[in-house]
């Protein structure tokens, strides 16, 4: 299976929502996802797309979230000239999605998720990289989010890309009470940081090829 990324659409959102109805107990509403989507200037929202075959010679990613610097090397590989990164087609399932908002110099990931289907195969990471390229693009500093504090999984992966526990916020989650851990990196503009991403992405580009 072959997964990329794409700007989220609105005729997106039905996708989006069917997969956050699986994910979280309290969905957001279609009208949250629009604003969020038109409001370019400072936020950026991407969906996960998977394939079962390579993509079409020639095809090209959208300019919004063509991976740029390191993010570029992995893409190049695992799409080489004869296969390079799909062009966006509504027709091929959207198995995940993420979104972030830049406040002044610090970019806040909202939202990310994978379809049960597709967890466990590398998805979840390639959208979080996905995002932390756009908080690149956005100028960002830093990059913060919550999680639950029972979520160990997605705390095990965000302390890989550099995440680092910063406090929590008591009962954050409406549904049943859980406090919610506040993550931070640190300056992803520093050498060591994006020299930390190079080498991740180097192991997730071998991961998604042998998986492909």
């Amino acid at each position: 299976m072959y997964y990329y990324i794409e700007p989220m659409t609105e005729e997106d959102i039905p996708d989006v929502q069917r997969i956050e109805a699986q994910s979280f107990s309290v969905p957001w509403a279609a009208s949250t996802y629009r604003r969020e989507i038109r409001n370019t200037q400072s936020c950026r929202y991407i969906v996960a797309r998977a394939s079962a075959t390579p993509p079409p010679a020639g095809a090209t990613m959208p300019p919004p979230v063509r991976p740029r610097g390191i993010f570029s090397q992995l893409v190049a590989a695992l799409f080489p000239q004869s296969a390079p990164p799909p062009a966006p087609s509504t027709a091929l399932p959207i198995v995940g999605y993420g979104g972030l908002w830049l406040t002044v110099d610090d970019a806040h990931i909202t939202t990310i998720a994978v379809d049960p289907a597709h967890r466990g195969r590398g998805v979840g990471e390639l959208l979080l990289n996905a995002l932390i390229d756009q908080a690149y693009a956005l100028g960002a500093r830093q990059i913060t989010l919550e999680v639950r504090v029972s979520n160990t999984a997605a705390q095990r992966l965000y302390l890989k890309y550099g995440f680092q526990p910063a406090g929590k916020r008591p009962r954050y989650y409406t549904d049943n009470g859980e406090d919610a851990l506040i993550m931070w990196t640190e300056a992803i503009g520093d050498q060591a940081y994006r020299d930390r991403l190079s080498e991740l992405r180097r192991r997730l580009y071998a991961r998604l090829q042998a998986q492909a």
